[in-house]
């Protein structure tokens, strides 16, 4: 009986100091608000504007010759105003899918670039974690309510900012 009592106190002594450490990130607040970050939406941003500068032009051209084709209606025979419509209407297909593809090109080195940062920013959750004895690591969007003292968000933004400031775009 003494042998099981004595098992049973080491045994919970022995469970109660085993602890899980466990804590959360976010990552969108680290691509957004690191240095690196910064750069990538500044870069983002700059090539946004460009493009809208672009295609404002365009699409003003394209309504003044859609204003002017209206105007020469009349004048026109039916012949000529069909053919200078569709004339019109092919420029309008080409603008819609340039702006498409632009988005696309757009969208596409925003993902390149994300997972560029991401490949410097995973060994140093890593080594956090390691150094820390962190057994799991939980990103802020599947969190309901958490402690703010387990939010590692801002430790792994100082120690990306230490690392990396810009990406060469």
């Amino acid at each position: 009986m003494k042998k099981v009592i004595i098992f049973f106190i080491f045994f919970l002594s022995f469970t109660f100091n085993v602890r899980a450490e466990i804590t959360y990130i976010d990552i969108n607040f680290i691509l957004n608000y690191s240095e690196v970050g910064k750069s990538l939406n500044s870069y983002i941003k700059k090539i946004q504007n460009n493009d809208l500068v672009k295609y404002k032009k365009i699409e003003s051209d394209l309504i003044n010759k859609e204003k002017s084709l209206i105007a020469q209606q009349n004048i026109l025979d039916k012949k000529e105003f069909q053919n200078k419509l569709s004339i019109l209407t092919s420029e309008v297909q080409k603008f819609r899918s340039d702006k498409q593809l632009s988005l696309e090109k757009l969208n596409n080195i925003k993902i390149e670039r994300t997972k560029e940062i991401l490949k410097v920013l995973n060994p140093i959750i890593t080594n956090y974690v390691e150094l820390n004895s962190i057994s799991i690591v939980i990103p802020k969007k599947n969190i309901i309510v958490g402690k703010k003292n387990l939010d590692i968000t801002d430790n792994i933004t100082k120690l990306l900012n230490e690392k990396i400031t810009e990406l060469n775009f």
